[in-house]
């Protein structure tokens, strides 16, 4: 047996027992991998203009922990203390509101009353106190581990950040590939990452604006609902009728038609039709050519799907490790091309 397959077998076994010994680490570490291959351009241009490299991994970490933790931790808080905070006189007062308006909907709509009947014969107050009481306990005892993963994630960022110049010339060096190949590798999983982590970003705190900002004016949280209509916005298709349908409705039901009318067209014409449609587009553009160093030749509409799987297979973390995983898959395609013409 030649010495190099002996060393392959004893690394695989070697890999198998660290992967149980830090099984309790793994998904935060590598979700802080995924983001420092992400923001791999934020980072070298700080660099460029910092010669301290703990401080710009430092200010790194704090922008990511700033602009994508902090908001996430605030909507956990607040909505658990709102879960919290829910009294039944009030819920069972807006059962009865709710049911007025049902009985006096037209005879014309006929159908739409006897549906929205029967579904308020089956919603019992009671019930619906014990799992909105449930589901506040269940967040409070996520949230913990939640808040672990966070820390943990953002430690191992900011190590990776540290010492990822090292870890990248290290790793290319063991990869059985010319240098220049495996810089290309790194290079078009880190353009498109970054291309998608930037634009998620900034459409999400764009259209969390947009709403936040207007329905303020209605006495509502615009922080709050603001954040939250951000993190929707990552779900193609309904993400935005998660948040304006439940508060039109909200609204009608309260006897205010014209507020109800009017956040209902502010959603669907400014933000879902505006700023998704047309102005998203031209973000992700802007950040291709412009923003990260060297263009992504991967297809934009490849990258969307790869985000919609990803979010539907992982969940929330699934809109960074669907792109890469696509990505890396594609260029792997090109350079066994490539290996094989010459």
């Amino acid at each position: 047996m030649k010495p190099v397959y002996f060393l392959l077998i004893l690394l695989t076994m070697t890999i198998f027992f660290l992967s149980h010994l830090f099984d309790p680490f793994i998904r935060p570490l590598f979700i802080a991998l995924l983001l420092t291959i992400a923001t791999h351009n934020l980072h070298s241009f700080l660099s460029f203009r910092i010669s301290n490299g703990a401080v710009v991994s430092m200010l790194t970490t704090i922008s990511l922990a700033l602009l994508f933790f902090v908001p996430v931790l605030y909507f956990i808080f607040t909505f658990a203390n709102f879960l919290n905070e829910i009294d039944q006189r009030e819920l069972i007062a807006l059962y009865e509101n709710i049911k007025n308006w049902v009985e006096n909907i037209p005879e014309d709509l006929i159908f739409l009353k006897m549906q929205l009947a029967t579904l308020l014969e089956k919603i019992k107050v009671p019930d619906l106190v014990t799992s909105i009481l449930s589901i506040s306990a269940y967040i409070g005892k996520n949230s913990a581990t939640f808040m672990a993963d966070t820390l943990l994630t953002l430690i191992f960022y900011f190590f990776f950040n540290l010492y990822g110049k090292s870890l990248q010339y290290y790793i290319k060096e063991v990869l059985p590939l010319k240098i220049e190949d495996s810089t290309e590798l790194f290079f078009e999983v880190s353009n498109v990452m970054s291309i998608v982590f930037y634009s998620i970003l900034v459409t999400a705190i764009f259209e969390g604006v947009l709403f936040g900002v207007f329905i303020s004016f209605y006495g509502y949280d615009g922080i709050l609902l603001g954040v939250l209509y951000g993190f929707a916005s990552l779900i193609p298709v309904i993400g935005g009728m998660l948040m304006w349908v439940p508060i039109s409705a909200y609204e009608l039901f309260n006897g205010t038609l014209s507020d109800a009318i009017a956040i209902a067209l502010y959603t669907i014409i400014v933000i879902s039709i505006i700023a998704d449609t047309f102005i998203k587009p031209i973000i992700i553009r802007y950040i291709n050519k412009k923003i990260v160093k060297t263009p992504s030749s991967i297809n934009e509409l490849l990258i969307f799907f790869s985000i919609v799987a990803g979010l539907s297979t992982f969940g929330f973390w699934g809109m960074i490790i669907g792109p890469a995983t696509v990505t890396f898959f594609i260029s792997l395609l090109q350079m066994l091309k490539k290996y094989k013409e010459n």
